[in-house]
């Protein structure tokens, strides 16, 4: 009696959810064309995902014409599309009056005597 068993990985990989619209451009080839996904291991048995081959899904920038995956962690642009949890170090933006004058006048908080 013979029997015969497969065994291998699959990767199973869906749109991050919040960035299902967002496309950017890709590092490798430079098209307009990474998508953020997220992205998932499984090892299968007879075609049968069985155990996941990682704790938590990568969460990741693919492009499809050149195959390409970077995580978002290096990308500071796409996580300042997303914005939420995942923008870390961002520069706070000055709320400064320049409406209108013609440019000249001391700095704001100081006076001239």
């Amino acid at each position: 009696m013979f029997f015969f068993f497969t065994c291998g990985s699959h990767t199973f990989q869906s749109r991050l959810k919040g960035a299902e619209h967002l496309t950017v451009q890709c590092q490798n080839c430079g098209n307009f064309s990474g998508h953020v996904f997220k992205r998932w291991q499984w090892f299968t048995f007879c075609f049968v995902p069985v155990i996941p081959l990682s704790v938590k899904p990568w969460h990741e920038v693919g492009c499809h014409i050149c195959n390409f995956y970077q995580d978002i962690k290096y990308r500071p642009d796409v996580q300042a599309q997303m914005g939420g949890p995942h923008q870390q170090g961002a520069m706070p933006m000055n709320n400064y009056n320049g409406g209108g004058g013609g440019g000249g006048g001391a700095p704001p908080g100081q006076v001239y005597k």
